[in-house]
């Protein structure tokens, strides 16, 4: 019998060593593949960027929240986070883990802590509450439309107790208020430019939805249709896939219009104070 129940160990223990092996193929081949995309070349690392002098930006203290697109999976970890760093002096604060999403979900570290503590609302919980945040810009995560998480219901209340962060609006206006109330500082969602899919499609209605409620900014690349008029050679080398941009994708394409909306919310906020 105790031999049996060894045999059987050993054949598991192979087989978790197997997985994990295969994974990390995998894994490697796929850095392999995005290193080597024609997007991702030398002439679109930082140091061939130029820094904009006179920018509204230079200085300020941004806190970047988010998952794959705002940590840059698809172009080595250099995301327009990196280049608003570079070419406009902004103090970036990048809260970026690949796979997360907006709403709380159950899984593993849940079941254990009683929380995922990889969302984006409890990953925003610990950065430094002493941080002086100009803005907080938040990626409206393709993971939840992809998980098809419950988008939920915008709630009538304006209190971090009011909203079921288990939704994806309910993490969104927790977002918003957390940052209210934490750093007193603006709140800018942007979207991914356009690919298909009805979850985020609704995700994006409903992001306009709480800009009437809570005044946030909304840097829309994904319903712009002069900003996704572009020929398909340009998109193979902005885009790794339908989600994730290039160096040169972020760089010639995300960035520009980016910093343009940025530039213009801050200011009309700025204006709206004085």
């Amino acid at each position: 019998m105790r031999g049996r129940r060894k045999i059987a160990v050993l054949a598991a223990a192979a087989a978790v060593h197997a997985v994990y092996t295969g994974l990390k193929t995998y894994i490697r081949h796929e850095e392999d593949k995005r290193t080597e995309a024609p997007g991702n070349s030398a002439q679109y690392d930082l140091n061939h960027m130029k820094e904009r002098p006179g920018t509204l930006l230079r200085g300020k203290t941004i806190i970047f929240l988010g998952s794959s697109v705002t940590y840059g999976a698809a172009a080595e970890g250099q995301s327009f986070v990196e280049l608003f760093e570079t070419v406009d002096g902004v103090r970036a604060v990048k809260e970026a883990k690949s796979g997360t999403t907006l709403a709380d979900r159950l899984s593993l570290p849940a079941l254990i802590t009683f929380g995922n503590g990889d969302s984006y609302v409890q990953r925003l919980r610990k950065l430094d509450k002493t941080i002086q945040a100009d803005c907080l810009v938040c990626q409206l995560s393709t993971n939840d439309a992809t998980m098809k998480l419950p988008l939920g219901e915008i709630s009538s209340g304006r209190e971090l107790t009011d909203f079921d962060t288990k939704t994806v609006t309910g993490a969104m206006e927790y977002i918003i208020r957390y940052a209210q109330k934490t750093w007193n500082c603006p709140v800018v969602f942007y979207t991914g430019s356009w690919y298909e899919s009805t979850e985020y499609e609704a995700m994006v209605r409903r992001l306009y939805e709480l800009q009437e409620k809570w005044g946030i900014g909304i840097i829309d690349l994904y319903t712009d249709k002069h900003f996704n008029e572009i020929d398909r050679e340009k998109y193979d080398l902005y885009m790794y896939d339908p989600i994730h941009p290039t160096k040169a994708g972020y760089a010639e394409w995300w960035m520009p219009e980016m910093e343009r909306r940025l530039i213009e919310i801050l200011a009309e906020k700025q204006e709206g104070e004085s």
